[in-house]
């Protein structure tokens, strides 16, 4: 099982490279009207999910990629997904997707090309404190998994959940 072992690169890029095939998969059943529901009015639908993926793919990874390479400790504000919840309702779905898949592409290929030692490289963050740059490549790879699990709780709710009949009763979702 070679697939499990990193190479001379850095850490978590088979799996931020996967990301987009792996959303793309758990998306082909929805509908425009699908990708655009939502549990309640709190929460994100998978077309708003998708939107602050594209938005956090450019607007804060990769900015603090190149900030990381070409400062020294640069200094780094925290995210907040909420203060752009704007920009990311009433977003196609598709566009969203298409824009993440594309900048995803880019951006692996360019962390591809660095050297493991890039990996040392540090930030300050003003929540976390001291950071390297293969500790956020770890960051970054949480928070597609948890996004990912978002997107998959969505369609279990929105296609399945009740589709399965007296089958789904037991199931206890949170979207």
């Amino acid at each position: 099982m070679n697939r499990m072992t990193e190479d001379d690169g850095l850490d978590c890029l088979d799996l931020l490279e996967e990301t987009p095939g792996i959303l793309c998969g758990l998306m082909r059943e929805l509908s425009q009207e699908d990708a655009e529901w939502k549990p309640a009015p709190d929460r994100f639908s998978v077309a708003e999910v998708l939107a602050h993926l594209s938005h956090s793919e450019g607007h804060c990874y990769r900015m603090r990629v190149d900030r990381f390479l070409g400062e020294e400790m640069p200094e780094f504000e925290p995210d907040d997904a909420q203060m752009y919840l704007v920009l990311y309702r009433g977003t196609d779905a598709e566009d969203s997707f298409d824009h993440f898949e594309e900048q995803r592409e880019s951006n692996v290929e360019y962390l591809r090309s660095l050297p493991r030692s890039a990996g040392e490289r540090r930030a300050m963050h003003k929540e976390a404190g001291e950071i390297t740059l293969q500790q956020m490549l770890h960051e970054w790879a949480m928070h597609d998994l948890g996004h990912i699990r978002q997107i998959a709780e969505l369609v279990r709710a929105r296609k399945h959940w009740k589709a399965a009949g007296k089958l789904g009763e037991s199931y206890q979702l949170r979207p």
